[in-house]
């Protein structure tokens, strides 16, 4: 043991000579260093930098169809959730349009009636819109299409018959096309209470059998809300709507067809509190698509009847839909711009896969694939 001390004390000095040089090679980079050199930190740097970086965000889709004052305005604030939803495989894909049609009259007779088309152009519009590959929808499908981008034909229509109508009318007009191509008529009905009972009872056969999915359209026919409108009117047009639907119908409508094409903030905002999910204006600004709807933020002196929606900054409530003595043009309208859209979303898909993938994924989960 005593041996032992002794030896290490003999040596000692000679291991911090061996410490002390091998401390000078280290400083003066003789041996390795697990430090990088400036070079290579700056190229790690920038390749982290570079994978973390999103891309900037192509700008909303534009077209130059679209009257200069009808600007595409934007609903879903989760660019996240939209990008999922837009480029999901099992989705409506990028270009898919509706177009809402508004049929105030259909004139069987020879009478000029104000708003109305007469059976001959209502023919030749549904075959039109048959020729150039429209399907109609109903409330459902569409609102689900703007909530999620669910799957629906690429050319949807919305065909809207404003007002009660009996069986027959229904079943003269628009049943052959529910029979053959599955079509369905969305109805503004006005809970009114001087409707009589058979077409009541009619009109409920007509929704179960499903050629007619009805949707509130006020209590009072001649009725026209707006910002000027008293509450207790307003309450009463909605709520009215609600009530009647619950005895005629069995069922809770969704979507509000705004009585004689007047809204305002205060009505859209009741209709909201109400839970209505969606409503149509009968101003004609051009085709709908998934977070995509053209509306004019003011006046238009060329069209001074048309209300300017954008100061309601609630797009899904005041959807454009057009006449039917003006669908006809809209039709091409429709295509044209369905397919501008879809080019522009193809263009940029890359850019938006990367964003997604940097900005989205970990809390959304991947993007899915087919």
């Amino acid at each position: 043991m005593r041996k032992q001390t002794q030896t290490l004390k003999q040596i000692a000095p000679l291991i911090t000579v061996i410490l002390l040089i091998v401390s000078l090679l280290v400083s003066c980079q003789l041996l390795p260093s697990s430090t990088p050199t400036p070079d290579e930190s700056l190229t790690e740097n920038s390749s982290a930098e570079a994978l973390v970086t999103p891309p900037d965000l192509p700008v909303t889709f534009q077209s130059t169809l679209l009257n200069p004052l009808d600007t595409p305005h934007v609903y879903t604030e989760e660019t996240c959730k939209y990008l999922r939803n837009k480029w999901n495989p099992l989705n409506a894909e990028p270009g898919t349009v509706v177009l809402a049609i508004l049929f105030n009259n259909i004139n069987r007779g020879t009478a000029d009636l104000p708003g109305s088309i007469n059976v001959q152009d209502f023919k030749d519009l549904m075959e039109q819109l048959r020729a150039q590959g429209f399907e109609a929808i109903d409330s459902k499908q569409l609102q689900a299409f703007v909530e999620r981008n669910i799957k629906i034909p690429p050319r949807s229509v919305v065909l809207i018959q404003v007002g009660n109508q009996n069986v027959e009318f229904f079943e003269v007009l628009y049943q052959g096309y529910f029979e053959k191509y599955g079509w369905p008529v969305v109805n503004a009905w006005v809970s009114d209470n001087q409707t009589s009972e058979a077409i009541r009872q009619g009109n409920f056969l007509l929704e179960e059998k499903g050629l007619v999915d009805h949707q509130a359209g006020g209590i009072s026919p001649d009725r026209i809300l707006s910002d000027n409108t008293a509450k207790i009117v307003i309450a009463r047009e909605l709520q009215g709507s609600l009530d009647g639907f619950a005895a005629t119908f069995s069922k809770t409508p969704t979507m509000v067809i705004w009585p004689n094409g007047g809204f305002g903030i205060r009505p859209v905002d009741a209709a909201r509190q109400l839970r209505f999910k969606l409503g149509f204006t009968a101003n004609a600004r051009g085709p709908i698509m998934y977070n995509w709807v053209p509306l004019a933020d003011e006046v238009d002196p060329a069209r001074p009847d048309l209300i300017p929606e954008g100061p309601i900054s609630d797009p899904v409530m005041t959807l454009p839909a057009f006449p039917a003595e003006e669908a006809l043009n809209a039709i091409d309208l429709a295509r044209i711009i369905g397919k501008e859209a879809k080019d522009y979303a193809l263009s940029n898909k890359d850019i938006e896969h990367t964003y997604y993938e940097i900005v989205c994924a970990d809390a959304y989960g991947p993007m899915p694939t087919p």
